[in-house]
């Protein structure tokens, strides 16, 4: 009878010796081999190669000339703070690099960073030699100071949109509140809509209306979400700006139409146009029921009405312009028919409208301060793609100066990501759920022949073709800042980048000057 098992040997074989340096880094997989699949009627054999250097992120390279030809990145990793002292550290092009990538590639926690530790393509872009651990980067700001970080990080966040600041901007002012599920610092119990009584981070915002950019963000513990806690830092940053470059309006809703902040508006020495919204207060429901029954509602668009009036309430202390907005609400109730079936009938209600009370400083007509403030909530929109689509709040530490950091790079890369898209198609506006799956996600092989390297790119979305005519028109743009004109420096270069970006604006402005006339058009 034949032996079943197999005999076993006076000496133990050793490992294979797999062992294969790669990338910098050594892999024990096993050599590539056929494997038969049975699928639906038909054999597929399938192949591993851990070794071929391979991205599924292959169009970031257009991003990486993007920032090179500007010299954003270059400038972000020189002016950095962060210094180390042991011989073994990273380097701070590839830490700074590796967050880069992460939040580039959609990254909600530091954990998800491993996923990236495979790509041997997109690196090189950036000037890296490898990507950093999780651990690496979740403890690099660990024991910094925070002024210095604070200053480097709000330069480069401004440096991001300084060219755009010369021309009349608007600046939206916001809070959000980042539910915390861990024993962070700052954690606390404030004001949560959503889940009441779950510790918060509160997230103060300034945002370039229209554009749909951050200026800067404060995180602050749970319960400092009212525009007393954020007035010192928001100041703070306004009078670092020059004459030049402040905000021609500051817009806000009812968090920030208090006598504290409009007296910090209306000081002297600054002298700031804004428009706030008002709670409905037992004042400002007194000057409803006021204008009420009176005739001369002006129509301001969308079917809305307004009229203004002087309004001083308890606690102010002066008068101020205060603008009433109504609409027409149909109200419904249900009635319940002799076949069964509840039908919907529209009935007339003592007050049928719904009333908005703005207050403002600014001399501007009724239309066009309601249309400002209706566009308001363009800036909502930013905040939910930022917290829902670029992980905004997700890269938390037990301590709130790492958490301010990694909000603040994510901010700063989202704008990088945002001028990268207007810049490749300025005539439509994208968020990073369509943007990412059109101009980064492709299948990326890098190969070498006679010192030449070569990257080949294998799009699976449906608009692929389109992609790589936006890409391509794109990089010739780019290509020819430095080639055609050698002698700029890449201030100069960025800011021929929004002059593209910028040239549909332009138009739209350019017609909404002679649709409204010179006096009466309003920038937005």
């Amino acid at each position: 009878m034949a032996l079943q098992i197999a005999p076993i040997g006076s000496h133990p074989p050793g490992e294979p010796n797999s062992s294969v340096f790669s990338g910098g880094q050594t892999s024990t997989a096993l050599a590539p081999a056929a494997v038969p699949l049975e699928v639906h009627g038909k054999r597929i054999y399938v192949e591993w190669d851990p070794y071929a250097p391979v991205t599924p992120l292959g169009q970031l390279v257009y991003f990486s000339q993007f920032l090179a030809s500007a010299g954003l990145f270059r400038n972000w990793v020189s002016d950095c703070p962060l210094q180390y002292e042991s011989p073994n550290a990273p380097s701070l092009n590839d830490l700074l690099g590796t967050i880069a990538l992460s939040i580039l590639a959609g990254n909600r926690r530091y954990a998800h960073v491993t996923a990236l530790r495979g790509d041997t393509v997109n690196p090189q872009g950036l000037g890296m030699s490898r990507v950093l651990s999780e651990d690496a980067v979740r403890r690099a700001f660990a024991d910094e100071e925070a002024g210095p970080l604070e200053n480097w990080q709000r330069e480069h966040l401004w440096r991001s949109v300084e060219p755009v600041l010369k021309a009349p901007w608007i600046c939206d002012i916001d809070v959000t509140v980042k539910t915390i599920y861990g024993r962070q610092e700052g954690a606390e119990v404030g004001y949560n809509p959503h889940k009441p009584g779950r510790p918060a981070h509160a997230y103060h915002t300034f945002f370039i209306s229209r554009l749909r950019l951050a200026l800067d963000v404060v995180v602050a513990p749970g319960k400092q979400f009212h525009s007393r806690a954020v007035s010192q830092k928001f100041w703070q940053w306004w009078e670092r700006l020059s004459a030049q470059h402040r905000p021609y309006l500051l817009r806000g809703d009812c968090g920030f139409g208090n006598e504290n902040f409009m007296v910090e508006c209306e000081r002297l020495n600054r002298q700031q146009r804004y428009l706030f919204r008002l709670r409905l207060s037992k004042g400002g429901a007194r000057l409803v029921e006021k204008l009420k029954g009176q005739g001369g509602w002006k129509d301001c668009g969308q079917g809305w009405q307004g009229m203004e009036h002087p309004l001083c309430l308890q606690g102010w202390s002066c008068p101020r312009r205060v603008i009433v907005l109504r609409r027409r609400v149909h109200r419904a109730e249900k009635e319940l028919t002799e076949g069964g079936e509840r039908l919907l009938l529209e009935v007339a209600a003592a007050d049928p409208y719904e009333y908005v009370l703005l207050v403002t400083n600014a001399d501007w007509d009724l239309a066009g301060l309601a249309q400002l403030y209706r566009e308001r909530a363009d800036s909502e929109n930013t905040i939910d793609e930022l917290k829902r689509q670029w992980g905004w709040g997700g890269f938390v530490t037990q301590d709130l100066l790492r958490c301010q950091v990694a909000a603040r790079n994510v901010a700063l890369i989202y704008n990088w990501w945002s001028l990268f898209v207007r810049c490749a198609d300025p005539e439509r506006p994208r968020e990073a759920v369509t943007s990412r799956p059109l101009l980064m996600c492709a299948v990326g092989r890098e190969t070498k022949h006679a010192g030449r390297t070569t990257i080949v790119l294998t799009s699976v979305h449906a608009q692929a073709s389109q992609a790589q005519r936006l890409l391509t028109d794109l990089s010739l743009f780019l290509s020819g800042l430095r080639n055609a004109a050698e002698q700029l420096s890449s201030q100069q270069c960025w800011e021929r980048i929004w002059e593209r970006i910028l040239t549909p604006f332009r138009k739209r402005e350019a017609a909404c000057r002679v649709w409204f006339g010179q006096q009466a058009w309003v920038p937005g």
